[in-house]
């Protein structure tokens, strides 16, 4: 049921989940939805949930303490400014918006948004421990390369996917200025260039369920 709530959402906005939906695409009576989610608002927050940490786990994936923290990040720079990520900016846009009127979902993006800045707060201190990134503050350095991306996002739904590369790479612009890298350093780094602007996997997976 989260599964197909959040294809429908990533395809149409989460406003386009209600138990009638659901159930029509899952071929049951909208009641047999409503028993696992009395309140429509616990599966859109499900939903959203579901999407961004899913995906927060292929970008920046836990446990990988093993990788250079620099291939980590140039990684996750990669996969973040791809094709698919255009579907993630939409619904990022689209949740916080409606967190003004949805409690149940403005607890969620709080709590999501929280674990982004986590977890690329953490990538961030394994840089510094092992010398490769130097920064006073992980916690400002992490903020100020979401608070980027999601400046490079906030168009999403007007993109007209006409952008100068120096604009696509910002971001890693931004992290690199800020964690004590050459300039480029993260955007000419192998595991920036072996992912080219493709979707990320979770987000690929979940359009082609509409």
């Amino acid at each position: 049921m989260v599964d197909t709530a959040a294809s429908v959402a990533l395809a149409e906005g989460l406003e386009g989940i209600t138990l009638r939906r659901i159930g029509e695409r899952l071929d049951v009576r909208p009641g047999l939805i409503g028993h696992y989610f009395p309140a429509v608002d616990e599966l859109v927050a499900e939903a959203f949930g579901k999407v961004v940490g899913a995906e927060l786990d292929t970008l920046v994936p836990p446990g990988r303490a093993e990788v250079a923290p620099v291939e980590r990040l140039a990684r996750f720079f990669a996969l973040a400014t791809g094709e698919g990520h255009g579907a993630l900016s939409r619904l990022w846009i689209n949740a916080r918006h409606l967190s003004r009127y949805r409690p149940v979902l403005r607890d969620r993006v709080v709590r999501q948004e929280a674990q982004w800045r986590g977890r690329l707060e953490q990538l961030i201190r394994d840089g510094v421990g092992s010398g490769h990134f130097r920064t006073a503050d992980p916690y400002a350095s992490a903020v100020q390369i979401l608070v980027v991306m999601d400046g490079l996002g906030a168009h999403a739904n007007t993109e007209t996917g006409i952008r100068p590369r120096s604009v696509n790479r910002l971001a890693a612009a931004t992290a690199a200025r800020e964690l004590g890298l050459a300039d480029g350093a993260l955007s000419t780094h192998p595991a920036y260039l072996t992912h080219p602007a493709h979707p990320t996997p979770r987000t690929a997976a979940l359009l082609a369920t509409h």
